[in-house]
Order: C-alpha cells, then structure tokens, then sequence
C-alpha cells in the first residue's frame, strides 16, 4: 500500500526564523511560503532529491498546528506522508483495519494539489500520518 516517503512535516512557531535556519545552516533550498487557509497552515518545502522536508507554521488560532505548538513550543516533528496509489483503497483498508481517519474521511486537495487524508496518531505507533495519492 504506501509507496514511498513523501514529506516529514515540521511544526515551526516562526516560520521566516526556520527557514532561516534551515537555509543558512543547513544549505538548504526552500520554496516561496504556501498559504493553505483550508489545512490552517502556512507552508514551505525543502527539496531533497527524494523527499521533502516540509515546514509548517500556523495559520489563524484554529490551526492544528497551533494547538500542537501549545505542548511543544519550539516545534518539532508533527508528522510522515507516505504516497499511496489509491488514497480511497488505502483508506478503505485502514478503516477495516480499526484505523481513524481524521475529518469527515474523505480526501482533502493537499499543499501538492493531490488528495490526501491522515491516520489518527493512536492507531499508527503514536504517529500522525498523511496519505497522499501519487
């Protein structure tokens, strides 16, 4: 079912900081700043050949990605996106399986323009997951 490792997701409070830091010390080469006001989340990617690094920052105090910088302050890894063939299958099996889609358990368009979906942490070794179809 999962393909291959899309993106770790990064949750920054200070978004122009982060990416300062990820340019500046780590060499890094970021994308322009993404707004996604349906996830609640500024993005921007880092491009590593065969993955991504994907930094979050919130957007609006509703944002998941708020409350999740309300117990971790200085951010920290918020989630792994696997890519999928067929995000309705692979949600379908999950489901049969006891995993919790979070949301109404239908795909969402993603930061990518592709669907996607997460797997509540609890069924998932305490690990978010994103599915995003390829």
């Amino acid at each position: 079912m999962l393909e291959r490792v899309n993106h770790i997701a990064i949750a920054v409070p200070d978004l122009p900081k982060a990416s300062a830091e990820w340019r500046g010390r780590l060499g890094a080469t970021l994308s322009d700043p993404l707004p996604q006001p349906e996830h609640g989340v500024t993005v921007v990617f880092i491009s590593l050949g065969n993955t991504k690094i994907e930094l979050l920052e919130p957007l609006g105090t509703d944002s998941p990605i708020a409350r999740f910088l309300e117990k971790n302050p200085e951010g920290g890894i918020h989630h792994i996106c696997f890519e999928v063939e067929d995000i309705l299958t692979a949600r379908d099996h999950l489901i049969k399986e006891g995993a919790r889609v979070l949301g109404d358990g239908n795909p969402k368009i993603g930061a990518h323009g592709k669907p996607v979906l997460f797997i509540h942490p609890k069924d998932i070794t305490g690990t978010l997951i994103e599915l995003e179809q390829i």
